[in-house]
């Protein structure tokens, strides 16, 4: 077995958790919401690439029209159902589950049970070497939407007037309230935008996973381990998350498939023994 090879795979598979997660983290770190219809969302979102494709949109747009089109209905979630409920855990956890297994049955109805497969772009098939080494260009591309989408996500936050809102909201939800932020729409701003990334992702994802009934449950425990091994509401904490479950879960799935999970969740279990906020959250006051 080529390691460097599953190495590279493994920062490419980190890649795409990263743009499912990212917005994961900010909508629990802002919101508080244990939102379960994230990977939903991902899955919803590549079905939605899957049927733009086959009326004739290209891949990029495609992608970028599907993920446009979860952030609408992440939207409608927020504002119609996740509003009213503040601070119901547990209400929310139902309601977030429950929307879960109402989008993957309708995934279920629409498009059937057979994965479909989402063919690489034309301008990314093939392979490029690096180090010597023979690597999918796709995986490589994947590798650099996810650097380019992480950059624009810090300079959103660290330098704009949106982001300095989103960080006073994470930081001190009273505090912003008070200072005038307009809390309630920032939440919906942030939930848009976590849902049009994880609907992005969904078709990014689609030529290296397939799209297939139940893709929904496998990937939301590794978004779940991301956010938590990374710290709630860190956007660096997600970035770095991301790579190390990327590369746990592929060494795991290739080298010790019967102990695939226990090879994931191990590290993240001391891990948070040392550090309960994550490797870059802030304990809480």
């Amino acid at each position: 077995m080529n390691l460097w090879l599953l190495a590279a795979n493994s920062i490419a598979f980190g890649g795409l958790l990263f743009l499912l997660s990212a917005g994961f983290a900010l909508i629990f770190g802002l919101m508080r919401i244990p939102n379960l219809t994230h990977g939903s969302l991902f899955m919803l979102g590549a079905y939605f690439g899957v049927s733009l494709m086959a009326w004739g949109l290209g891949f990029w747009a495609a992608a970028l029209v599907g993920g446009v089109g979860v952030a609408v209905l992440g939207g409608l979630i927020e504002r119609l159902l996740l509003r009213r409920l503040p601070g119901a855990e547990l209400a929310q956890v139902l309601v977030t589950l429950g929307l879960s297994f109402m989008i993957a049955d309708t995934c279920l109805m629409q498009w059937g049970g057979d994965p479909i497969s989402i063919e690489t772009p034309a301008a990314l098939r093939g392979a490029s070497h690096v180090a010597g080494v023979a690597f999918p260009t796709y995986r490589l591309g994947v590798i650099v939407i996810a650097v380019t989408f992480a950059t624009a996500l810090w300079a959103m936050l660290e330098r704009t007037r949106l982001g300095a809102m989103i960080r006073a909201g994470v930081d001190d939800p009273m505090m912003a309230r008070a200072a005038g932020i307009r809390v309630p729409l920032l939440f919906t701003v942030v939930f848009c935008l976590g849902s049009g990334l994880a609907g992005f992702a969904g078709v990014i994802g689609g030529p290296i996973l397939s799209v297939y009934p139940g893709l929904d449950q496998d990937m939301l425990p590794l978004a779940l381990v991301v956010v938590i091994l990374g710290g709630s509401g860190s956007l660096v904490g997600s970035f770095v998350g991301s790579f190390v479950v990327g590369v746990l879960y592929n060494f795991g799935q290739a080298l010790l498939p019967e102990l695939a999970y226990v090879v994931l969740f191990l590290p993240m279990l001391l891990v948070l023994v040392v550090r309960p906020a994550g490797l870059f959250g802030r304990p809480s006051p």
